[in-house]
């Protein structure tokens, strides 16, 4: 079989370089457009279920809200893990699945589950909500708005309702989450003692704020023929709207919120503050989804900050550097793309020396750009990543791509020189001298490739996190040492046959050094 693969290169020279050209252009391509991170995605399918039950105890919220919680997922089809974080007023659970799980299954999963225990948790709890699909490397960059002429609660307005909204609806942002400032907030400042004057109750006043600010339908009234829309409008647009609200009656006298307190705005009281280079700031991070590119998806959100800063009011500052993954991703790929090219070099002055014959040399350097972009097609085709560990593989396989080729081009090397000094009635042909040092020496490179190979296969048992980890490593080397080995008993006959029967050495018949 690989006889007949010799021969056939052989035989279809220009076939195989065509090809070989196609695959390079391809893997060009395919390299330019594909996503590049620090490392592969190691998620684990995972669906967070967040509650907040505003003024519980940490205690009590894991009592009455976490555990049943926990106890309804822990029953759910494909959970391996479930985890969970309780504190003041909140219960985070998070519910880990089995590899592979399709994400929004899981989501399907968890949220019936929930569903079934939300109604037995305690009144002061809302409604159990599945957080956003994110990653362990989601958090891609972090942001702050800072002022010398705004107050806290202006730039916390700023960020929730203008920064924030706008980052959500650009595509592969999963959620962004603001931290410190302060959050604005409609108080109403009870007396007691006018509120005893005036006869009512707390209760009352909260009941009453509660069933305002909504507008009620009364139905259509029919007139000349036509139809028309009545609506009671109790929609709360203003202070004044909520001073006038009314509480109850007392001898037909109605009793308004302004008469037994004051209303203002005021900030909601703080869990926590956010700060940059020491003065008050309010934070963005910003999570982008899973398989989001991360250095495209930064690129425009860059654009997209840069627009919302020119809108700003005078004085408000976005400062886009206060963490940035893409700045992580480039210099970590910039290193081992340092180290790629440092390891090509080498192995391009060793080849040069050994050979001593600058064909021979093009010959055996063909394998490492043919070898690394089939090896980049092969992700593609396995859904990674360009990443350190996938460029790693590449940069540790530098030096065997070429192992097959030059033992190649060396016997072929030779077999010429031999051929050329015999006498003319003895010569073969080149295309026969170049088939047979091919076939010399293939079980040789086929099994020395194999050998290397069988080294590299435990990666890929590798389970749960180290072999999501190492595992693009494996298929990055693998790939690229068996294209190299194809190069070798392909493209490197056909180049033989071109350009080494020319070489000044062969025709002499002369050894290198």
């Amino acid at each position: 079989m690989i006889d007949g693969l010799i021969r056939w290169s052989l035989h279809n020279r220009a076939a195989v370089l065509a090809v070989a050209l196609l695959l390079i252009t391809i893997g060009t391509y395919t390299a330019l457009n594909m996503p590049i991170d620090v490392f592969p995605d190691l998620t684990a399918p995972t669906v967070t279920v967040i509650t907040e039950a505003h003024g519980m105890a940490p205690t009590e919220v894991e009592s009455q809200v976490t555990f049943p919680i926990e106890a309804s997922l822990n029953g759910a089809s494909g959970v391996r893990r479930v985890r969970s974080s309780t504190a003041v007023g909140i219960s985070v659970v998070w519910a880990e699945f089995e590899w592979g799980t399709d994400v929004h299954a899981a989501r399907q999963v968890v949220s019936e589950k929930v569903a079934l225990v939300a109604g037995e948790l305690p009144p002061e709890a809302q409604r159990p909500v599945l957080a956003p699909i994110s990653s362990i490397m989601g958090e891609i960059l972090f942001l702050s708005l800072t002022s010398d002429k705004h107050g806290p609660m202006e730039l916390r307005t700023t960020a929730d309702t203008v920064i924030r909204r706008r980052l959500l609806s650009v595509p592969g942002v999963s959620q962004v989450t603001p931290i410190g400032g302060e959050r604005k907030q409609y108080q109403v400042v009870v007396s007691p003692a006018r509120l005893q004057s005036a006869d009512v109750t707390l209760n009352q006043v909260i009941e009453a704020l509660s069933a305002t600010n909504e507008n009620a339908s009364a139905g259509v009234m029919p007139s000349g023929g036509s139809q028309y829309l009545v609506t009671g409008v109790g929609r709360i647009y203003s202070l004044d709207d909520i001073a006038e609200t009314v509480i109850a009656a007392v001898d037909g006298v109605p009793i308004r919120i302004k008469d037994i307190g004051e209303v203002k705005i005021g900030a909601e009281p703080k869990m926590g503050e956010g700060s940059a280079n020491g003065r008050h700031a309010v934070i963005l991070g910003v999570q982008k989804q899973p398989r989001a590119n991360t250095l495209a998806l930064t690129r425009t959100l860059d654009e997209l900050l840069n627009d919302i800063q020119s809108k700003q009011p005078d004085g408000m500052k976005i400062d886009k550097h206060i963490f940035r993954q893409a700045d992580f991703i480039a210099i970590a790929v910039h290193n081992v793309q340092a180290a790629l090219r440092d390891g090509g070099i080498l192995v391009v002055v060793i080849i040069l020396l050994f050979l001593a014959n600058f064909r021979a040399t093009f010959i055996t350097l063909t394998a490492i750009p043919l070898s690394l972009v089939a090896a980049v097609c092969g992700l593609k085709l396995f859904g990674a990543t360009i990443n350190t560990m996938t460029l790693g593989g590449m940069a540790i396989a530098i030096g065997a791509l070429v192992d097959d080729s030059v033992i190649d081009v060396e016997n072929v090397f030779r077999r010429l020189r031999e051929n050329a000094v015999l006498p003319s009635e003895r010569r073969r042909s080149t295309f026969d001298v170049v088939y047979r040092a091919s076939i010399e020496i293939q079980s040789s490179i086929v099994f020395a490739t194999l050998i290397i190979v069988l080294v590299f296969l435990p990666l890929f048992f590798l389970s749960g996190v180290e072999g999501r980890l190492l595992r693009p490593l494996g298929i990055a080397y693998v790939v690229s040492l068996f294209a190299s080995l194809l190069v070798a008993l392909t493209v490197t006959p056909a180049l033989c046959h071109l350009l080494l029967p020319k070489a000044k050495s062969v025709l002499r018949g002369q050894e290198p050094w």
